[in-house]
Parts: structure tokens; sequence; C-alpha cells
């Protein structure tokens, strides 16, 4: 089922993306936007119908007219929050990819509506980060059992052992755990999928809310197996990516690239859960948006069961 599309009984309910003028006489922000996040819909000014050209400033509203002047609605392929962002993919060919990006300016929250388009217009000369992860000094737990464990010696972090119930490496929230790392040399991870329990390990990351293998090695070197048919390593490389999803395994070449890789992962991984809970707050904060008067129904949206298999005009 599309991630846009809802049913309930037998017939299909399409989220839609709703563009409204704002009843508010003398606002800067004449337009309000109507977002349909799975958790419920919300409602907030904007300046514009589309970011662009530049940014478009957005502004918490009071509500949603009861009988709004529409603009223009759109079906949604997806509404999501995503950390400190809501991600907007509308079902139409162009101007389709956008998001809402809720922030601090000057010691207040603001809101900027954003494509990729302005994005890289207003950041054209962006780097990746030398510095330290997210920001932080990050503290990392590293299980117990890892034997010649990373010091991270390099990196800005402190290691603490401690038991851990999945992955090697692992950061943490008030005692919980919220990422994961587990690491693998290529005969290690050979060793672990052809004896079965590789499946096993990857369940047990899958439950936390981020997590990934590392491998200190290259993909190539797996075709250079010569104790084991490299086709069967391949094949289930390819099943578990299928399977678990939210676990990737990446192969990061050498040693001290997976052990920077697993930084940076860990870093962003506790950063994206302290934004995805405070963003959660925020939007839990914002006026809900009440319903939009539906389309009028038609045959390719709207199906009645009953003899003759009619359908609604």
């Amino acid at each position: 089922m599309s991630p846009g599309v809802w049913h309930r009984r037998n017939v299909k309910i399409v989220r839609e993306f709703v563009v409204a003028r704002n009843p508010e006489e003398g606002s800067s922000l004449p337009y309000l936007v109507r977002l349909p996040l799975p958790g419920g819909a919300i409602v907030l000014k904007v300046r514009d119908v589309w970011p662009r050209t530049a940014k478009v400033y957005c502004h918490r509203a009071v509500e949603w007219p009861e009988d709004p002047e529409i603009v223009e609605r759109v079906p949604v392929r997806d509404c999501r929050q995503r950390g400190g962002a809501v991600d907007l993919v509308l079902d139409r060919a162009r101007e389709n990819r956008s998001q809402f990006v809720f922030t601090k300016a000057r010691g207040r929250d603001v809101i900027f509506w954003q494509s990729a388009r302005t994005a890289r217009q207003a950041r054209p000369n962006v780097t990746v980060p030398t510095a330290r992860a997210a920001g932080r000094e990050l503290e990392i737990f590293v299980d117990v059992h890892e034997r010649y464990p990373w010091t991270f010696g390099h990196q800005q972090a402190t290691t603490v052992r401690r038991p851990l119930s999945a992955g090697d490496y692992a950061v943490a929230i008030e005692e919980r755990i919220v990422a994961a790392v587990e690491r693998k040399s290529l005969t290690d991870l050979v060793a672990t999928m052809t004896g079965g329990r590789l499946r096993y390990v990857l369940a047990d990351l899958a439950t936390l809310p981020a997590a990934a293998v590392v491998v200190e090695d290259r993909y190539s070197a797996v075709f250079k197996l010569d104790r084991v048919r490299p086709a069967i390593v391949a094949e289930g490389l390819g099943e578990a990516a299928a399977r678990f999803p939210s676990v990737p395994i990446v192969f990061a070449d050498t040693r001290p690239l997976a052990q920077e890789w697993t930084y940076r992962f860990l870093g962003a991984a506790l950063a994206h859960h302290l934004d995805d809970s405070l963003m959660t707050a925020v939007v839990a904060d914002l006026p809900p948006a009440g319903p939009v008067a539906p389309r009028h129904p038609s045959t390719a949206t709207v199906h009645v069961s009953g003899s003759g298999g009619q359908t609604t005009p």
C-alpha cells in the first residue's frame, strides 16, 4: 500500500497537501499549508506556495479555517517527521520534494520551508565535518566482550566498557541505547554468516533506533575468498540487506576507516535522536489542522460494494 494512501473499508482515501489563503487580514504570510502527518495534520502560515527561488519563511498558525479558500491541493506520497524536519513528497512530476526545517535563529524558534534547489543555493560550499561528531564529545560504550577494541584516539570521544545486548559500540541517552555498531573483519563476517548467526545479530540490532554493521575490508574482497564460494557470501549479504533494511552492512576498507565511520555514525545517530525527540514535542504543540472537504468523488477513487458491483459516480 502506498504510504500516501489510507484504506477505510472499501473506500480509498488519498492524503493531500493543501494550500489555502490565509484569512488573517494584513498578514505578511498570505498562505496556509496543511501538512498531513501520520499522527495528525498540522497547519502553518507561509510566505509563498512553494520554495522555488529561496527558502520560504513559515510560522505557526492559530487554526485551519472552517471554509478555506483553497489555492492548491496535491496528493501526498509521503509526509513524515525525521529528526528536526518534516519531509514532504508530493505525487506529481515537478516541485514534488521539499522539507520543513524547525530550527533556532537568534535564540528563537523558526521554521523554514526549503527544496533541494533553495537549500543548495543557500549553502553552496558545504564540506564534510572534520572536527567532533555532531558538534559534541561522544561517550561511546564498548562491549566488555570486544577483544582489542577501538580506542577512538584520533576522535574526540571517551570510551566506557559495559555489557551491550546488541553491537560492539554504542551511544546512549540516560542509559538507553539509541544507536549501536557491530564491528566485523571479513573473516568474522563470513564465519557468522555461514554459521547461521548473522540473522540473529541483525535481528538484535534492528530493535534499536539506529544500528549498522561495519566491515574492516572492501566489498571486492568478498570475491577473492578461497575457503567459501564468493557467490554464497554475496547472496547472504543481499538477503541481509533485504530482510533487515534498517541495519546496513558497510564495507569501510580498513580498520582506521571503519573506526572513523563508526564514530561519525554514532554521533549523527545521537544528534538525530535528540532532534527527533525535540521535534516531536514541537509538532505536538502546533495547532491541529481540521478536516478538509473531500474532492468530488469519482469512479477512480471511490468504490461502494453492492449488488452488481456498482460504483458511486
